[in-house]
């Protein structure tokens, strides 16, 4: 991945994917329910599906299980009742969600405080947990992309469904569809720059993609699909969702259906994008703050709570050698989550007409409590997005500045050659 380690992906990728204590202790969970599962009906079959399953969550992910069996009805009251009694669920946490499209179990763990959705008779998500460990080995760059891109979201409360965010599935599928539509002779190479990869995510989805007009395939390669053409094959009263995803599992299934803050998150892609093409462009060594907040941590961020508790899960389930050894090995600061505000803006003030500059954040103070974990990433030579341009030491800042719209008009060609096959799917770029 020799690439990648031009990225301050890297380091924060590293810092943020799961570890050997945390799986272990999300392993005892599982096993917990287990037991009460299989003392309620010791033939039921249990498997873990989603994030976990795949390897790709974060420290406060969700666990997400599948009970098989037979039974004449879904029996969510009596698994409700029993993980009550037997104290593994929170008293105050555990909901049954009988009325939703797919009935499930919500609760937090007791002891550790992780969070679990049961669901019964469910294949689809034992399947795509398949499909997902087939195009990581197809795509070795999709857990960086996926990593970088459920923290933006989830830091921005725009990653769950049930508020009309994106969930984990319907991200990765928008990930994988952009990596098989982008024009790049490594897409599939471990040495392409993710930085790069990263960018363009955000300039695509947060600038021309149309979701009024297109929907996302990803089966046989790959393509976009015109709405008015799906709604043809749909049952009469229904229509395309504003993002349109369909599921390569269940090609009559819109994975995004339930995601109506979709122009939210399209905001939040854009502003990203802004912020990240504006730090790599030549003016960027002008800009406040250039020296000392790395280009990711403009918009990433981890807050004192996540270190915390991932400190305390290496106490109770690490190895006593790593007990000696500091959490944050990667170089990754920790912000008050009073400071999130700023990286969290989801709108740009003025489009291509502004240079974003944000403000330095603190560095050696406590988060208060805000649940959304978020981190910057210390500059320094190896810790950058990407290596910003180099101009001239004589450049004055105001030559440097009347150069930027030629770089935005730039990129945009750049992507019209990347996409010119998909252009009338898509915004017409400026």
């Amino acid at each position: 991945m020799k690439g990648l380690y031009d990225s301050g992906l890297v380091d924060f990728y590293e810092y943020i994917s799961p570890r050997p204590e945390e799986e272990k202790m999300r392993l005892e969970v599982v096993d917990r329910i287990k037991g009460v599962i299989h003392d309620l009906w010791p033939s039921a079959e249990v498997q873990v599906f989603g994030s976990f399953s795949t390897g790709l969550y974060l420290p406060t992910s969700d666990i997400d299980l599948v009970v098989f069996g037979k039974w004449e009805t879904l029996p969510l009251w009596t698994l409700e009742e029993a993980l009550r009694k037997r104290n593994v669920a929170d008293e105050n946490s555990i909901k049954v969600l009988d009325k939703a499209t797919v009935p499930i179990i919500k609760l937090t763990d007791s002891f550790t405080e992780v969070k679990v959705d049961i669901s019964f008779n469910v294949k689809s998500g034992v399947k795509a947990a398949r499909l997902i460990k087939e195009f990581k080995e197809k795509y070795p760059v999709l857990p960086y992309l996926v990593l970088v891109l459920k923290q933006f979201l989830l830091q921005r409360d725009l990653n769950e469904v049930f508020t009309g965010g994106i969930g984990s599935y319907s991200l990765f599928l928008m990930a994988v569809s952009f990596l098989q539509l982008h024009y790049r002779e490594d897409v599939c190479s471990p040495n392409i720059n993710i930085g790069v990869l990263l960018i363009e995510f955000f300039e695509l989805y947060g600038r021309h993609f149309n979701y009024l007009k297109t929907g996302i395939r990803i089966k046989d390669g790959g393509c976009y699909v015109a709405k008015d053409e799906v709604q043809k094959n749909m049952m009469d009263g229904y229509r395309p969702s504003m993002l349109y995803i369909e599921d390569p599992l269940q090609p009559d299934n819109d994975v995004g259906r339930s995601s109506y803050g979709a122009m939210q998150v399209k905001q939040a892609f854009d502003y990203a994008y802004v912020v990240l093409s504006h730090a790599v462009s030549p003016i960027a060594k002008y800009y406040p703050n250039n020296e000392t907040e790395s280009i990711l941590g403009r918009i990433i961020r981890v807050t004192q709570e996540v270190d915390e508790y991932r400190e305390w899960i290496r106490k109770n389930w690490g190895s006593p050698s790593q007990n000696d050894l500091p959490l944050n090995r990667n170089d990754v600061t920790l912000f008050e989550s009073q400071r999130l505000d700023d990286c969290n803006n989801n709108v740009p003030d003025d489009d291509d007409d502004v240079v974003v500059v944000l403000p330095s954040a603190p560095h050696s103070k406590t988060s208060s409590n805000s649940s959304s974990p978020s981190p910057s990433l210390r500059s320094s030579p190896s810790s950058s997005l990407l290596s910003p341009s180099s101009t001239s030491s004589n450049s004055s800042s105001s030559d440097a500045v009347s150069r930027k719209h030629a770089h935005t008009q730039m990129h945009t060609k750049s992507f019209k050659n990347r996409y010119h096959l998909y252009l009338p799917f898509l915004h017409q770029a400026s």
